[in-house]
């Protein structure tokens, strides 16, 4: 049991952080006051008695993760981030809550504040991300022991995100995985924006969990000693726990505590005066007393302790090197070994799918590196995405089976890159990137080295029919702000966008890859030509038209090549692997790669996107309907691709 003295403490800590919020929220006339409020007691015992954290340090490996997947409710974590001494939230940052410019955004962005573990908003996202962080803490303790990684990672849910689809894939994937190092917080209110819960929802969500493998309590979010006894239950426990906690939404507001108009809009002027005087807080706004935030710094200075302590542990251990090399982010450099890769390539590859060039290369690089953490959503067989070194056997794999949960497999390998320790990349069918783009959004957003492996790209695929044949996913996926979509047309272009895609660490790649063979057009691999986005494969000083093409297409490109040259038509080449890296080149250089007389684009996607790379005149041979199901030869030569069908048409347009 808590003393009084300490309930009292933690009551008063509790109201600085409903202060704040209410304070901030009220400037901005705008926010949801309703988490921060109802909350706040929950947070409050758990950064005071149990989370491992240091704000000297707030990058330190060994550190707990608190994530808010319920990211409406950031003025929680904000407040937390003032009260505790992060250096870089002052209480301007706290007054400049939602403005322009400001660290202290609507929704929490990775990267503005360092308590900002990862960027929250899409519900259910947050979480999904902890069940990443959670098996890159379990695989790391395994591999280095407790005395290096031994930490929790902690996440507060709303109704929200329980009611998300990705919610179910990231509570069974964590509970089949057995991540006791997992907790959640569930900010039980039966409050969302629509009104009750009961409008829309009838789960037992503490059944569901359960029957999902994990341990679940229920508390009065609001009793300080049964949140203590619950979080200490969480601890110890040997399964990942939720913790229901049912709190008051907007609690002490004495007109709007535990309706829905004290979600997302503030308290207004009256109210807010009424719902600190309810609360005893009798200070000046954004003011707090010097004996409160004492309180607060006396928790911080305990994780500074926690922090000197592990890095001593750190320090003394024979597995110091390899534990930073783990977590440091290291260039691939190539070498002879390399160059002897490649040149295997040229001689033993005539016609391979890009996926089994993939797996090639990535068996090349994992024999060099040991940072990469890999899976697929129930494809491992289609995408190729296991090699000799994805160990599968004991807790210390560096391969997930992530089962048929596309959301769940992109935002937790968000969680593992923003956790460290590990390179994650995953795959699934291109078509199926609609289920991840929210994530890979988030990647982008958040600038993180998510590599994303979309296999069977095009209608290429065949008899599966226009379900699974992708139209609209990879003018959707360049549409993403950095992003890098790689569309390889070989096996040396596959290991040059593999090479691209680990040598950028600040944004995620997608590499989308052929199920069907695809002929060896590069006989040369000392340059890195995808690093340019566009080069040339075959040029002439004078020519009559530009052939643009990507992945499985430019070899359709070159043998259409071969048809004008017959009948004395002239034609530059150009292999199009990536729009995004080609927009970043000088404009020189693409005026070069587009030249001036007609440009001809080839690809068996939506033609959207390539009309900024085109003159109203040029031609894009595209598909702007849904595939047919069919052998892959057959659907090819229905949509029209088909070198005299091409080369026929090119003639009539330009050539009369």
């Amino acid at each position: 049991m808590l003393s009084d003295k300490i309930v009292d403490k933690y009551k008063s800590m509790a109201n600085a952080i409903r202060a704040l919020s209410i304070d901030a929220i009220e400037k901005a006339n705008s926010g949801h006051p309703g988490l921060p409020l109802g909350f706040a007691d929950v947070a409050t015992v758990l950064f005071a008695k149990y989370l491992k954290f240091d704000p000297t340090f707030p990058n330190w490996e060994d550190r707990d993760r608190f994530i808010l997947s319920a990211g409406h409710g950031s003025m929680l974590l904000y407040s937390l981030a003032y009260l505790l001494g992060y250096k870089d939230c002052k209480i301007e940052d706290i007054k400049n809550f939602r403005q322009l410019g400001s660290k202290t955004a609507g929704h929490p962005e990775f990267g503005l504040l360092k308590i900002i573990e990862t960027t929250t908003g899409p519900l259910g996202q947050g979480l999904a991300n902890a069940v990443g962080m959670a098996i890159a803490e379990k695989k790391l303790n395994v591999k280095f022991g407790k005395n290096l990684v031994n930490h929790k990672t902690w996440v507060v849910t709303g109704d929200g995100c329980l009611m998300e689809g990705i919610s179910h894939e990231a509570i069974s994937l964590a509970g089949h995985l057995k991540l006791n190092n997992l907790v959640v917080l569930f900010d039980d209110n039966g409050v969302s924006i629509d009104g009750s819960t009961s409008l829309t929802c009838s789960d037992n969500h503490q059944k569901r969990f359960e029957a999902c493998n994990w341990s679940t309590l229920k508390i009065d979010g609001h009793d300080y000693n049964q949140i203590s006894k619950a979080l200490e239950f969480a601890i110890n426990c040997d399964k990942p726990t939720m913790i229901s906690c049912k709190t008051i939404i907007g609690y002490g507001s004495p007109n709007k505590s535990g309706l829905s108009s004290v979600h997302g809009s503030p308290l207004g002027k009256e109210e807010a005066r009424l719902t600190k005087a309810k609360l005893l807080w009798n200070h000046g706004a954004f003011k707090i007393p010097t004996s409160i935030k004492n309180e607060w710094k006396q928790i911080s200075n305990r994780g500074k302790s926690k922090r000197i302590l592990w890095q001593k542990k750190l320090n003394s251990s024979n597995k110091k090197k390899e534990f930073l090399s783990h977590f440091s982010k290291s260039k691939f450099v190539r070498t002879k070994k390399t160059d002897n890769f490649l040149i295997n390539i040229l001689n033993q590859t005539q016609s391979e799918a890009t996926r089994k060039s993939s797996q090639k290369t990535l068996e090349f690089i994992l024999s060099k590196k040991n940072n990469f953490l890999g899976g697929s959503a129930d494809l491992t067989g289609s995408n190729l995405t296991m090699t000799s070194f994805s160990k599968t056997n004991g807790s210390n794999c560096n391969y997930l089976f992530y089962g048929v949960r596309e959301h769940l497999m992109a935002a937790a390998m968000n969680g593992i890159s923003l956790h460290g320790g590990y390179i994650p990349y995953g795959g699934t069918f291109l078509i199926f990137s609609d289920y991840c783009k929210n994530a890979i959004r988030l990647s982008a957003m958040m600038k993180r080295q998510v590599i994303y492996v979309f296999t069977h790209d095009s209608i290429g695929l065949g008899e599966d029919g226009p379900t699974h044949q992708p139209i609209e996913q990879l003018a959707s996926l360049r549409t993403i702000p950095n992003l890098n979509v790689l569309r390889p047309c070989d096996a040396i272009e596959t290991f040059e966008c593999w090479e691209i895609a680990i040598n950028n660490q600040n944004t995620p790649s997608a590499l989308i890859l052929s199920r069907q063979n695809l002929p060896l057009v590069r006989k040369d691999f000392k340059k890195n030509k995808c690093k340019q986005g566009a080069y040339f494969l075959k040029r002439s000083v004078e020519y009559d038209l530009t052939i643009l093409a990507s992945g499985s297409e430019v070899f359709l490109a070159i043998q259409v090549y071969g048809n004008l040259k017959s009948i004395g038509i002239k034609a530059n080449i150009v292999s199009f692997p990536s729009m995004e890296i080609f927009e970043n080149q000088s404009s020189s250089y693409k005026e070069k790669i587009l030249g001036n007389k007609p440009r001809i684009v080839i690809e068996a996607a939506c033609s959207f996107g390539w009309h900024k790379f085109l003159n109203p005149i040029d031609t894009v041979f595209g598909i702007d309907s849904f595939g047919e199901s069919g052998k892959s030869e057959d659907v090819f030569s229905h949509f029209g691709f088909h070198k005299e069908k091409i080369c026929n048409n090119i003639r009539k347009t330009y050539f009369k």
